[in-house]
């Protein structure tokens, strides 16, 4: 009887190794990616570079370089959308706190989207003169920017569909005869 439950405790223990590896590989997050003067835009196809505003990299299982996006909306649009390649591992954008201005959000400064408080509806546009989220790594970052181009902050998820970008935006057909 001995042998037979050293049997099924050594069968469960190699059954549940390969369990725990999988577990591990799902955990494991990738880390942010330096910007290059070569990150194209997903949507636009221009150099992310050229362009001021907070700037958004996904990352997507199984692939080694992150999607790039111009604007933070963009990677809402992304990410709500029905065009994801793939499942997503990692969502990072630029914190503008640390940023030295609004012309360069900065190359390294990277926070978790997740993490990042977004001020929405200010008086600053992005990148491409749309509404835009505008994260920040620390709450106070983003009242302090509220005080002065006004707005409201909120976590990723309560971001409106307003501020998607104009890849998901509807065609305005209300001109047509029916």
């Amino acid at each position: 009887m001995t042998n037979r439950l050293l049997s099924a405790l050594v069968l469960s223990a190699a059954l549940a190794l390969p369990l725990a590896a999988c577990k591990e590989d799902a955990a494991v997050k990738p880390a942010a990616i330096s910007m290059t003067d070569e990150a194209l835009g997903y949507y636009c196809q221009m150099y992310l570079a050229d362009h001021g505003g907070p700037k958004a990299q996904i990352h997507e299982k199984g692939q080694e370089q992150p999607l790039w996006f111009s604007q933070v909306s963009d990677a809402v649009t992304y990410l709500r959308g029905g065009e994801k390649r793939g499942d997503v591992t990692a969502v990072y954008v630029s914190d503008m706190e640390k940023a030295p201005s609004w012309a360069e959000p900065g190359r390294d400064n990277w926070i978790d989207a997740d993490a990042a408080m977004f001020v929405i509806g200010s008086r600053q546009a992005g990148a491409m003169g749309m509404p835009e989220a505008i994260p920040f790594g620390s709450q106070k970052a983003a009242d302090d920017f509220v005080a002065r181009e006004g707005g409201a902050v909120v976590k990723l998820a309560d971001i409106p569909d307003k501020y998607l970008g104009p890849a998901n935006a509807a065609p305005d057909h209300s001109d047509m005869q029916m």
